[in-house]
């Protein structure tokens, strides 16, 4: 835990120091733990959809809707030509926005863009690094992925998708990444000391 150190004078002109924690690792331990599994569960929650994606791993991609039957690193996979944007924005859309997504569904930056933000948020997440990048980054994905389909099948406004972008918020407030992570060495490194925006 690093601290700031203030020194005062007080009415009488006699000096007094008081030592304020400045970064979150005084949180109680159930705190800091239940945080860094929170972490650890929405990072495999992005890695987990970037690879069956990548591959057709045959969760949301890769199973015939009317049969049922998965084809495993199949025409539906990234790495075989495939779109990770194509079905859910060309049919999955809906409310206001759908024709904006519509608009760009299946094209390459699309999916580019959308399968390096699911690597890299899965990744920074369940390393611990980089937490600020990737709540940021991840509150963005998740915030369009919910404008999407406006509104959601089971509440006025509500649904996982936001509930998950607060998640990462609160995540990164806490410093989720120094239990259970790489976040405490990371932020030692002196280009992320240089650079706040980089814890």
């Amino acid at each position: 835990m690093s601290t700031t150190t203030r020194t005062r004078n007080d009415a009488s002109g006699v000096q007094s120091t008081h030592v304020a924690a400045t970064e979150p690792d005084h949180y109680p331990t159930i705190v800091r733990r239940s945080a860094a599994v929170a972490r650890l569960a929405l990072g495999w929650v992005f890695l987990w959809a970037f690879l069956d994606k990548l591959l057709a791993l045959g969760f949301s991609t890769g199973r015939d809707a009317e049969t049922n039957v998965v084809d495993t690193f199949g025409p539906a996979a990234w790495v075989n030509e495939g779109s990770p944007t194509l079905g859910f924005l060309k049919l999955g859309t809906k409310g206001p926005l759908a024709e904006f997504y519509q608009g760009f569904a299946g094209a390459s930056w699309a999916n580019w863009l959308f399968m390096i933000g699911l690597a890299s948020i899965g990744a920074a997440l369940m390393l611990g690094v980089a937490m600020r990048i990737a709540a940021g980054s991840g509150v963005l994905m998740l915030v369009m992925m919910w404008s999407a389909v406006l509104p959601p099948d089971n509440n006025p406004f509500m649904d996982d998708h936001l509930v998950y972008a607060i998640v990462l918020v609160l995540l990164a407030g806490l410093g989720a990444g120094r239990t259970f992570g790489l976040g405490s060495q990371w932020e030692r490194l002196p280009f992320v000391q240089r650079h706040p925006i980089l814890k």
